[in-house]
């Protein structure tokens, strides 16, 4: 077909070009051709005009080089010459049903079956739509379908062309990044979803005790780590309280902490508590570990229905602070061989129960080492847990209780560690009176 560029007339023939080897499919991190090749862009053209009074002009790439193009006849020709290195297709929509690879006309395509066809062969490639001028509407619902944009066969001259494959290829390649983001947007929002699901609703139905936590993992985009803890409250009054940590900041020793957190609130009301309840969270993550290296501390506290006393088990975790009674903040005391190791250390270990004091008014803290072992300044001196004590002593002296304490703490633990604490953290108070 001439084509009219000023006072010169260009006709150029279509090339018909060998089928090269099919490089593979394009991957998920871009659309074909991303990367970008010596020789510029390249276009397949899609028509089975018998005369081949479809000609295309002369088409330059952004950088003034010359696109490559490629004619195929049906839709089988076309599969052949889509290889890696193809940037856009111009299908010519008047291509009839029967050279689409012999296919009859799906039902409910309509004229645009084709179009749809092509969209499933190539749906990361670019794709212009080619029609007559009279069919304004045709090509419209072209570009609803899925095209990214579409021309008419008498204004196909080479600054026209060039400029929609290009623009076609980029907004192709806008699409797709745009897609990806949603779907990785999406993915986020049900992990996010996921792990919030995972995190404890404490159970204490009928108890006079108050409850705060707040949990904050090392992990990077993440709403759960390796720590984790739960509260609840027995038919006869007792309310249990547990804190743990199990080695580690990944998705496994995340999903292990679950585990052991479940298991722990059943074990708890079938009647278990102190040695034999640990024994068993022990034998659980013996069978549930990914190696025999993984282990888990913890902390286990169980509070008479009175109120005034508790029963303490440490298994290689820190101990809890007690606040009440006319007194500061300070450690809980525990059994003189100073508790049992962390669960999976020991195939047969011990783990002693030591019965405290609580008084009629009291706050108990139950944290993990992630709180502890934050830097203080630039040196390499750790917080530790008088360092702990100070603060919670300073900040309940100033009067804040629950939530506000708890934020507080954990405000002036990142403030003295110069950044976000790269631990997993987690802590828990229970106030009475």
């Amino acid at each position: 077909m001439p084509v009219s560029m000023g006072d010169e007339v260009m006709t150029v023939a279509l090339p018909r070009q060998s089928a090269g080897p099919r490089t593979g499919s394009p991957g998920p991190s871009g659309p074909p051709g991303s990367a970008g090749s010596p020789g510029g862009l390249t276009l397949l053209v899609i028509e089975d005009d018998p005369a081949g009074s479809l000609a295309i002009p002369e088409l330059l790439d952004a950088s003034g080089g010359r696109m490559r193009v490629r004619t195929a006849r049906n839709l089988t020709e076309a599969e052949r010459l889509l290889t890696d290195d193809v940037h856009c297709i111009l299908l010519d929509l008047a291509l009839s049903d029967g050279s689409a690879a012999g296919g009859a006309q799906e039902e409910g395509g309509g004229e645009l079956d084709i179009l749809r066809r092509v969209l499933r062969l190539a749906p990361r490639h670019a794709v212009l739509a080619l029609t007559a001028e009279d069919e304004a509407e045709r090509a419209a619902e072209a570009v609803r379908v899925g095209a990214q944009d579409f021309l008419f066969r008498d204004e196909l001259d080479g600054r026209v062309l060039s400029r929609a494959v290009r623009y076609a290829v980029e907004r192709k390649r806008a699409d797709l990044a745009q897609r990806q983001l949603t779907e990785s947007r999406l993915r986020a929002q049900e992990n996010a979803r996921l792990e919030r699901g995972l995190l404890p609703t404490p159970l204490l139905d009928g108890s006079e005790l108050r409850f705060a936590a707040r949990y904050r993992p090392g992990r990077s985009r993440a709403l759960l780590g390796g720590d984790f803890y739960d509260t609840v409250r027995t038919a006869d009054g007792t309310v249990h309280a547990m804190i743990g940590d199990v080695c580690g900041h990944g998705p496994d020793e995340a999903a292990l902490g679950v585990e052991l957190r479940i298991a722990w609130r059943a074990l708890t009301f079938a009647g278990l508590c102190g040695d034999q309840l640990l024994g068993t969270l022990q034998r659980v993550l013996e069978h549930e570990r990914s190696s025999d290296e993984i282990f888990a501390t913890l902390c286990t506290v169980d509070i008479a229905p009175d109120g005034r006393r508790a029963g303490l088990c440490l298994a290689g975790h820190p101990a809890p602070l007690v606040a009440g009674g006319g007194r500061g903040p300070r450690l809980l005391p525990h059994h003189e061989e100073g508790g049992g190791p962390a669960l999976g250390v020991l195939p047969k270990a011990r783990w002693p129960r030591t019965q405290v004091e609580l008084g009629g008014s009291w706050s108990l803290m139950m944290y993990t080492d992630g709180l502890i072992e934050g830097r203080i300044g630039q040196g390499e001196q750790r917080l530790g847990q008088e360092g702990m004590l100070g603060i919670v002593g300073h900040r309940m002296a100033a009067g804040l209780r629950g939530e506000e304490l708890l934020d507080a703490v954990l405000a002036e633990v990142r403030e003295l560690n110069g950044d976000e604490l790269t631990d997993d953290v987690a802590v828990m108070l229970l106030d009475r009176g």
